[in-house]
């Protein structure tokens, strides 16, 4: 039987890779996300299912749970991929409280309460077997992105919810991880294309690239799969050594 990862966010772009590569690492996956009509994977329908599902509406998060250990078996894998950007990028000045709220409601309060609920059933259904988590959180987490400040804060958010859910879950063998993409090739992305194809052309990404989902995917794949066995409660950037801050 395979082993059951979930994904939220997996309808596509870096959550739809993140599906790929699991699937391709031979896990069944279970695709959480908004779309009525997600992009496909290949062979989706060996690999898992899709669950169309508002993670932000938390008290749905058991049964969505339930759902997927009935249809595929006990999850051991929980990806929190979902996440939205600000409603428009702009003066924090300006930043209203619904582009916040909405922000902080998707990219941490659905997060940490998905992570509980996948944790405690995990413990209870499956005490002493090893599981992972894995947060995909944000170069921006410590990079300053003044034009899109809540969302700047809910990584930063992200990045210290891991470390805690690591450090109450590492004597249980579930391992903690966060992931952080640097500038990625996707539709979040496209509203700033000229201005990170201006960062690159000043030599700001020192692999002088764009990222590209997959490069999220095989990274995600590679913790999930245990290809580092003795670690928790770290980050990965994976942003083509943006995080250097060369000067």
């Amino acid at each position: 039987m395979s082993r059951v990862a979930i994904v939220t966010g997996a309808g596509r772009g870096i959550g739809l890779a993140i599906a790929q590569s699991l699937a391709d690492a031979g896990f069944a996956v279970a695709r959480v996300s908004l779309e009525a009509e997600p992009e496909a994977i290949d062979g989706a329908e060996a690999a898992g299912a899709y669950y169309p599902c508002d993670v932000a509406e938390i008290g749905g998060h058991a049964a969505l749970l339930e759902r997927i250990a009935a249809d595929l078996g006990e999850p051991e894998c929980l990806v929190n991929n979902a996440g939205v950007t600000s409603l428009q990028r702009g003066d924090l000045l300006d930043l209203g409280p619904d582009s916040y709220d909405r922000t902080l409601a998707i990219n941490l309060r659905a997060g940490f309460f998905l992570t509980q609920a996948f944790a405690r059933r995990r413990l209870a259904e499956a005490p002493g077997k090893p599981g992972s988590i894995v947060f995909i959180g944000s170069a921006n987490a410590e990079i300053v992105g003044e034009n899109r400040a809540d969302y700047c804060i809910s990584k930063a958010g992200v990045a210290m919810m891991g470390k805690l859910f690591a450090a109450r879950l590492a004597g249980e063998g579930i391992a903690v991880f966060e992931v952080r993409p640097g500038v990625i090739r996707t539709a979040m992305t496209a509203p700033a294309t000229a201005k990170y194809d201006a960062l690159l052309a000043e030599g700001g990404i020192p692999m002088g690239r764009w990222g590209e989902p997959a490069d999220i995917g095989r990274t995600v794949a590679a913790l999930a799969s245990g290809a580092i066995p003795y670690a928790t409660g770290i980050h990965i950037d994976v942003g083509g050594g943006m995080q250097l801050h060369q000067v």
